[in-house]
Order: C-alpha cells, then sequence, then structure tokens
C-alpha cells in the first residue's frame, strides 16, 4: 500500500517571497510542499475576510499549515475556516498578549499609521547611502526576499499585526520561535519550542534545524 502524502503548506513572512523556505526540505515522497505568496489586500479589507480569500488557494484535505511572522498570524485566521491536520508558526505569535509593549503602544496611540511604508520600494536609496557590512547584508537580504512593496499593503499588514485582537491560541498550535527574535522577543512568547540564537529569520539561517525538526513535529 503506499504512503499518503502529506501536504505542507508554507506562508511567508510580511511581503516576504517563498524564497525564504528555499532551503527547507522535507523527505519525498512522504511530504510534499506548497507555496503561499501574499495578495494585494482589497480596500479596507479586514483580516479575517483576507484570511478567508487566501484560504481558497488550499488544495489539499487536512494540510499542514506553516506561517512565519506575519504569515504565522495568518494561518490562525485561515485555520478558522479550513480542517488541519497541524498548524505550526514561526517567529510569530499566538496572541494579542504576545505582541511586544512597543506594538501595544503603536495600537494605543496610532503611531504605526505613521510608519512611512512608501520607502519600501526605495532600496536602492537606502543601498546607496548604506555604511557597513552589516546593513549592506541586510539590504540584500531584503532585495533578496522581499516580493511586495506595495505601500498600501504594507499599511495593511502593519495595521494588522499591531491591532490583532486574538485572545486564545488556537487548540494544538506547534509555536517555534529563536531566543533572540528582536521583533518578537521571547520574553513576551509562552509555550513555545526554542531555537538557541535563532533571529526572527531563522527560518532562513537556521534552516538545518527544521529540516531535521519539522518531519517529527508534523508527524507527533
Amino acid at each position: 500500500m503506499s504512503q499518503e502524502i502529506i501536504h505542507v503548506y508554507l506562508m511567508p513572512g510580511m511581503a516576504a517571497s517563498p524564497l525564504i523556505f528555499e532551503n527547507i526540505k522535507l523527505p519525498k515522497p512522504q511530504f510534499k510542499i506548497h507555496y503561499l505568496e501574499w495578495m494585494l489586500p482589497k480596500e479596507n479589507e479586514l483580516l479575517s475576510d483576507y484570511a478567508f480569500r487566501m484560504s481558497k488557494k488550499i488544495e489539499h484535505s487536512n494540510p499542514v499549515l506553516l506561517g512565519v511572522s506575519f504569515g504565522g498570524i495568518l494561518v490562525q485566521e485561515m485555520c478558522k475556516h479550513l480542517d488541519v491536520s497541524k498548524l505550526i508558526i514561526v517567529s510569530s505569535v499566538k496572541s494579542k498578549q504576545e505582541l511586544p509593549l512597543k506594538m501595544q503602544l503603536a495600537k494605543s496611540t496610532g503611531a504605526y499609521k505613521l510608519v512611512p511604508t512608501q520607502l519600501a520600494s526605495k532600496i536602492e536609496v537606502f543601498e546607496k547611502y548604506a555604511f557597513g557590512k552589516t546593513m549592506a547584508k541586510r539590504l540584500e537580504l531584503y532585495k533578496k526576499y522581499l516580493s511586495v512593496n506595495d505601500s498600501k499593503y504594507l499599511s495593511w499588514a502593519i495595521k494588522e499585526v499591531v491591532c490583532w485582537e486574538q485572545q486564545n491560541p488556537p487548540k494544538g498550535i506547534v509555536h517555534i520561535h529563536g531566543d533572540k527574535d528582536p521583533v518578537f522577543p521571547i520574553k513576551y512568547i509562552t509555550d513555545c519550542t526554542i531555537i538557541k540564537g535563532g533571529t526572527h529569520i531563522a527560518i532562513i539561517n537556521k534552516y538545518k534545524w527544521f529540516n531535521e525538526n519539522l518531519p517529527k513535529i508534523i508527524l507527533d
């Protein structure tokens, strides 16, 4: 009897492309990876409605959903419209209580509305004035992995993260988080599997950990 294939859908982080998963490998033929990509939101679209639209891109029953950062928030919303066999989030949050204080403050003050998202399309300008190897290297990462630089999308995405209202995590969710994540600091995160030395881009630079552990996590 042939082994049933487990379909794994991967959702990248805010504005990122599926290229962030380029080094993620799961054993064949047991697993088949499918890549999800960001769509532009409709005018004043709620995250719940966006998640419903995105859920229509899932073509298999009882899949595994894995989302990174804002993609982790999105897959949690998608699961409200789908039956999944496993829900995994990486470098993300499970409830509004896990958002860092600066994001909670940005919500209460409305400061998130002031982020100059229109500059996202001006990476070449930043690159021209980037001093030091660290900044130059970071810009190279942005150029490689950023797929959406639409300012309306970015303003929408930032608002939906900061104003996310989920109180209770979905039952059975698996949370993987780096202990050096500067975006969602580990001190605010509960009930997670910790990657030592992992930053917010652990899915990229800790891919060996994921390749070793994801199959076990999915089958558990």
